[in-house]
């Protein structure tokens, strides 16, 4: 028995190195196995290129620049006879501009109506016998970012020695120097108090009877019942 005993142990102990052998050779056939996979799914997924990563993953754009309107730059003679249409619901104003007196302002009046900032706004303040207001962008039917910026946009004052008479087109404001914006206002009536110290920078050389009928309309403490608006504000050059 005992003989027997110890020959089993001998085979035994003889046959581990064959068992780590077969389990090594197992091993490395696996590794390559799996190497040879590895090298196959490189082959078929290349490394990027890092010009496609740059392109793939753009830094964020830089702060965009503000479009340039059609007037800016302009200069006072290209500004020179040019006239503004606004064609209101009650008729036609022919507004002719005057920069030689007010060249900022008839500048944003310009890129005002060229742009269409002024389109679907409307006349909002009426004061019987005097004036009719227009330009709050904020009673557009259009409203954006875009004319909440240009509302926020300060003009210089540019008083001149043009006279507040009926027909002359000024810029409303504060109460604070420079702080007229886009709000403007056509005299149907005269308004020397307001001499030397109001930007006038237009003259309405046809359509002033629509101006009186937009006046003369039902209003409250200032405000028309029934506001009228401007369909469309056109520039173009004044006809003689």
């Amino acid at each position: 028995m005992r003989k027997k005993e110890f020959t089993t142990e001998t085979q035994r102990a003889r046959s581990k190195p064959i068992l780590f052998l077969r389990v090594l050779r197992v091993s490395v056939v696996n590794v390559l196995f799996l190497l040879i996979c590895a090298l196959a799914i490189l082959a078929q997924n290349p490394a990027p290129n890092p010009e496609t990563l740059k392109k793939a993953n753009p830094r964020p754009a830089g702060p965009t620049v503000p479009k340039a309107d059609p007037f800016d730059g302009a200069t006072v003679e290209k500004m020179a006879g040019q006239c503004v249409t606004l064609d209101t619901e009650s008729g036609a104003i022919v507004i002719e501009m005057l920069p030689a007196k007010a060249r900022e302002t008839v500048r944003s009046f310009l890129n005002l109506a060229a742009t269409g900032a002024l389109d679907s706004t409307t006349f909002s303040r009426v004061v019987k016998g005097f004036v009719i207001q227009g330009g709050n962008l904020a009673t557009s039917e259009k409203w954006s970012t875009d004319l909440a910026e240009r509302m926020s946009r300060h003009l210089p004052d540019e008083p001149s020695d043009i006279l507040h008479v009926r027909g002359i087109v000024s810029m409303a404001r504060g109460d604070e120097p420079n702080s007229a914006t886009t709000h403007f206002f056509v005299l149907v009536g005269a308004g020397p108090h307001l001499d030397g110290k109001f930007t006038a920078f237009g003259r309405v050389i046809n359509g002033i009877e629509v101006a009186d009928a937009i006046n003369r309309a039902p209003s409250e403490n200032e405000k028309p019942v029934v506001p009228v608006r401007i369909k469309h504000a056109g520039v173009a050059q004044c006809q003689k």
